[in-house]
């Protein structure tokens, strides 16, 4: 399967699952600021990384669930960017999910892009680099987000959780073809 369709396979998983939980808790996210999303998006990838260092896990939360969680916080992250904070709850399910489409369509773009240009060298790459990878782009957000989203030469945070989502994608696809 070639990767335009890898990728849609597992957005619209990922889409499918944000919409099931916007139908449980609504957009009770709306009040989390980009600090607490990047530290989910951190505890994941650092689980992730602690089952492969490890070879084994306790939790029965599988690792492609936690990739999934990583490319779902990193979109949620990129509404927040968009919307602002907010004190309540206040996008619907539709409004949501058209934002959770346009920013999934965006990092689609972005990684159609780089794959032209590096002729897909991931495929050449290994899960745990993603996870590492990931591990790299909190510590970069993080920063950012400590000199308060100020960079003297580098991309900006959205920059950040694009490439988050498509390391996601990337790895999900390799874990998929074992």
């Amino acid at each position: 399967m070639n990767t335009s369709d890898s990728f849609d396979i597992i957005i619209d998983n990922c889409h499918s699952l944000f919409n099931k939980k916007m139908l449980d808790y609504g957009s009770a996210w709306r009040i989390l600021r980009l600090s607490s999303l990047t530290d989910q998006i951190f505890i994941k990838a650092q689980r992730i990384r602690s089952i492969e260092d490890k070879g084994t896990q306790q939790i029965s939360d599988s690792v492609e669930g936690e990739f999934k969680g990583i490319i779902n916080y990193s979109i949620i992250a990129l509404i927040q960017i968009e919307k602002g904070l907010s004190d309540t709850a206040d996008l619907g399910l539709e409004d949501a999910s058209n934002l959770f489409k346009q920013y999934a369509n965006k990092a689609k773009e972005l990684m159609a892009a780089k794959n032209h240009d590096y002729d897909e060298a991931w495929r050449d790459m290994r899960v745990r680099s993603f996870t590492d990878l990931i591990l790299q782009k909190i510590l970069r957000v993080k920063r950012i987000e400590d000199n308060k989203g100020e960079t003297l030469v580098s991309e900006g945070i959205d920059a950040n959780y694009f490439d988050m989502i498509n390391y996601a994608i990337f790895a999900l696809i390799k874990l998929s073809e074992k």
